[in-house]
């Protein structure tokens, strides 16, 4: 679920630009750890420049799995199931058409009534599964909207919380979108707020949300891309997935200075 975001530029505090789809490869990159399996599915652009992002930057031991590319270590998705399966899966990125306050999320329709729903999608092929078996689940999307972030989505096609005896070896761990950072609260067994990409607010994240932000205090503000990761992003990560084929078109737009663009 990734719209075309090269259009749309931020600015941090220093003056320096970036567009939603950096900043959201940025935020992703920062979840991989050293040393860890981390993947995404096929047509992931923005978590296969994240996991690419992160091995360049600061977890050069970690073990990449980016599904329909060259970077994968096995033939079949069958050989993924797998393996997150064995509990050697450690972060799996997923994203939805709906995300709800319980870290349920939608692949499958909208509206209540599955006989006449008002749009289909094709689901997700091992996601709900992968949902239960990763140790760690960060849920992205690149629309922050009350559509988007619902009370109660339409369909659970993975649901975030579970009976206790039912087996789980991982939980969602957080939510990204263009907007907010939320973290998944196991005691409540709801997603709450954690920080804020500047410029929006507090209230513009409160308007925009469809279900409660959860417990009031201070809200920090997100780290913003820093140079050093918006450099190796644009020069090393975008010439990575050019020459290795890896959502070549999409990086050379999204993430590519002036000559990349322009295909040189």
């Amino acid at each position: 679920m990734q719209k075309d975001e090269g259009a749309f530029l931020r600015m941090d505090f220093v003056g320096q630009e970036y567009n939603e789809a950096e900043l959201m490869a940025v935020l992703l990159s920062r979840e991989v750890r050293d040393g860890e399996v981390s993947a995404c599915g096929a047509l992931s652009h923005i978590p296969a420049a994240a996991l690419l992002l992160a091995k360049e930057l600061h977890a050069p031991n970690a073990e990449l799995i980016i599904l329909n590319t060259v970077f994968k270590p096995f033939h079949t998705s069958r050989q993924f199931h797998f393996l997150a399966q064995r509990g050697e899966l450690d972060l799996f990125f997923v994203s939805g058409v709906q995300i709800d306050r319980c870290g349920n999320y939608n692949l499958h329709q909208l509206g209540p009534d599955p006989e006449r729903p008002r749009a289909r999608f094709p689901g997700g092929y091992g996601g709900g599964m992968i949902y239960y078996a990763a140790r760690r689940t960060v849920v992205f999307r690149t629309e922050h909207t009350r559509r988007s972030l619902v009370e109660r989505v339409d369909f659970v096609s993975a649901a975030g919380t579970t009976p206790p005896d039912v087996l789980r070896l991982g939980h969602p761990s957080k939510v990204l979108t263009p907007k907010a950072a939320f973290r998944f609260d196991r005691t409540r067994g709801s997603l709450q707020l954690d920080s804020i990409h500047a410029p929006y607010t507090l209230d513009h994240v409160r308007e925009n949300t469809g279900f409660d932000l959860g417990p009031s205090g201070t809200v920090t503000v997100t780290p913003a891309p820093s140079r050093e990761e918006l450099r190796v992003l644009r020069q090393v990560v975008c010439r990575k997935m050019i020459d290795t084929g890896t959502y070549a078109e999409w990086a050379r737009r999204q993430l590519g200075d002036a000559e990349t663009r322009a295909g040189r």
